[in-house]
């Protein structure tokens, strides 16, 4: 067992764990803390996936500028840059933004999550955290990447074949396009598929729970929060150029698509 202050994970047997082996994803560690960059490397490397190593910001961008990657996990502190301004930058880049980020931090406050939500990652793994629990989530981003990625909508398309659409809203499940009114919308994975769930079933109101089994792998532990900060950012991203705001909030209950609210 490996342990310090802001991190507990084990030098695990892959033989004795139930956790399935890797496909050589690439996975990108940005991580200053030498120490335990080398254990969570050695342990992806162990179940089979392919690591790169970024001691800082600029270390990072230039792994990102040049690899192919899968995955990132990003600490909150690091040398030269905040984590939070290495996530924007990814989730700001056209070719960057579906890479799926999972942030660390010894922060572990509710704000401080809903910050680094904010800034673009796709999960939020307050240190410390077991190594099983940490290799689930970056399992269940990368199952849901593969899908996204190589399947049109799992939730069936409507009459229109690969599209659905709702008011001045269109899905393209095979191009995987989101435009409104006319314009194309750039929609992280989350948010995509946050609207792939309201689209199909316009009107209809989803509550935070429903959400985060339709969304949200159900080995990924996230909370309601979570949910609220994904919605708020598909609302903003829905509502460019001032357009209509198409999603009603119904207090202590959910959310849903309704041009009607």
């Amino acid at each position: 067992m490996f342990s310090n202050n802001f991190l507990q994970i084990e030098l695990m047997d892959t033989n004795k764990t139930l956790m399935p082996q890797a496909n050589g994803e690439a996975i990108l560690i940005v991580e200053d803390e030498e120490t335990q960059a080398q254990v969570i490397s050695y342990n992806l490397e162990k179940y089979g996936y392919n690591v790169y190593l970024a001691k800082n910001a600029q270390e990072a961008f230039d792994i990102l500028a040049h690899e192919t990657l899968d995955l990132v996990l990003l600490d909150w502190m690091l040398a030269d840059r905040s984590g939070l301004d290495v996530c924007r930058h990814i989730k700001g880049d056209k070719k960057l933004q579906a890479l799926p980020v999972i942030m660390l931090s010894a922060r572990g406050h509710e704000d401080d999550k809903v910050d680094g939500l904010r800034a673009g990652a796709d999960d939020y793994v307050a240190k410390p955290y077991s190594l099983r629990e940490l290799l689930a989530r970056i399992s269940a981003h990368l199952r849901r990447q593969d899908v996204n990625a190589n399947q049109p909508s799992s939730r069936e398309l409507t009459k229109n074949g690969s599209k659905k659409s709702y008011a001045d809203i269109t899905m393209d499940g095979e191009t995987h396009r989101v435009m409104r009114a006319g314009q194309v919308l750039k929609l992280g994975p989350t948010e995509y598929r946050l609207l792939e769930v309201f689209i199909g079933h316009p009107h209809k109101v989803f509550r935070r729970e429903q959400l985060l089994d339709k969304v949200w792998a159900s080995d990924v532990h996230v909370d309601e929060r979570t949910v609220d900060v994904h919605v708020g950012r598909l609302r903003r991203l829905l509502r460019q150029e001032g357009l209509k705001d198409l999603i009603r909030t119904v207090r202590s209950v959910g959310y849903a698509l309704d041009e009607e609210k």
